[in-house]
């Protein structure tokens, strides 16, 4: 039986795992990227890990890995939670080392093809997923192939104007998504609220526990009325985004993943009433938004298809 390796870099964890070829996970393994050791140290513990559960059927092996990147080359061009690695090699270094071919590709277009293959994406050949999180990325399916663009740079989604003159977004473009609806964008308005001397029980809470979305959330969910216009206004404006991709693109299914996409039907539910109430030329009631199912799996199942993918191409 062919079976396949599974590479998701991460600034926080990498995760390493072996797959048959119909998706059944055998092995898995994760460890801290503990980033300020280098690029070469951290990559001599992935091939460590990844040589253990290496097999002789093994036919290849799938990266996923937060760009940017050059995905045929295999090179990786400084990431911001990954410092020092500047144009790193690691399609070389692996394929010198583990002698099977190498595929990469950006975490979130991995992310996309893991639910296209094995989660809420299946038997859909259209699709765009969007993950909202500490940042919002996503990936584009356009009649069952990723969307890469130019230099790779297709799917940033999260990177579209919303507010013109909206708050600075670590790209240099002002109003992004990302700076407005994104777990950090959601942290950052809850500390400005606190300084501001509105009353809200985040200022108790954020005695106990350092300010972050999920406990923006927290707050909204006991009634506090600050963290729920500060909650309603980021989901708002995630709705509006989601409805310039689905105006532009008339995709079949839009499936919504990450920690803040994925924290409660209602999330869900906003996105689809303000995507109902504002895109007028598009059949939206033939679009299908959902939620992603593979859950904190996604990062293996992702880099395991990016694999999958380009050997079914």
């Amino acid at each position: 039986m062919e079976r396949f390796l599974a590479l998701d870099i991460g600034g926080t964890k990498i995760a390493v795992g072996r797959f048959t070829k119909d998706g059944v996970l055998e092995e898995e393994i994760s460890f801290p990227t503990i980033p300020e050791r280098g690029y070469k140290e951290i990559m001599k513990e992935i091939i460590e890990k990844l040589a253990s559960i290496k097999t002789e059927d093994t036919i290849a092996l799938g990266v996923g890995c937060a760009g940017p990147l050059d995905r045929v080359e295999g090179v990786i061009f400084s990431p911001p939670n990954l410092p020092g690695w500047d144009k790193a090699p690691i399609k070389v270094d692996l394929q010198k080392d583990l002698n099977i071919p190498v595929f990469i590709d950006n975490d979130a277009n991995a992310a996309c093809l893991g639910e296209y293959y094995f989660g809420a994406g299946k038997g859909c050949r259209d699709m765009v997923y969007i993950t909202v999180s500490t940042g919002i990325g996503g990936g584009i399916m356009v009649d069952g192939k990723i969307l890469h663009g130019r230099r790779d740079s297709a799917g940033e989604v999260g990177h579209q104007t919303i507010l013109p003159d909206g708050p600075l977004c670590n790209c240099g473009n002002r109003g992004c998504l990302e700076a407005i609806s994104s777990g950090t964008a959601l942290a950052k308005r809850a500390k400005e609220v606190i300084l501001s001397g509105e009353e809200t029980i985040l200022r108790d809470m954020s005695e106990e526990e350092e300010i972050s979305a999920k406990l923006v959330r927290e707050a909204m969910l006991k009634g506090d009325r600050s963290a729920k216009r500060i909650w309603d206004e980021a989901m708002e404006y995630l709705g509006i985004g989601v409805g310039n991709i689905i105006t532009i693109l008339s995709p079949e299914r839009v499936i919504i993943g990450g920690s803040i996409g994925l924290s409660g039907k209602d999330v869900i539910e906003k996105i689809k009433e303000v995507v109902a109430k504002r895109v007028f030329l598009v059949p939206v009631d033939m679009i299908e938004i959902i939620p992603a199912k593979l859950g904190d799996k996604v990062g293996l199942y992702g880099a395991f298809s990016v694999a999958l993918h380009e050997r079914d191409l």
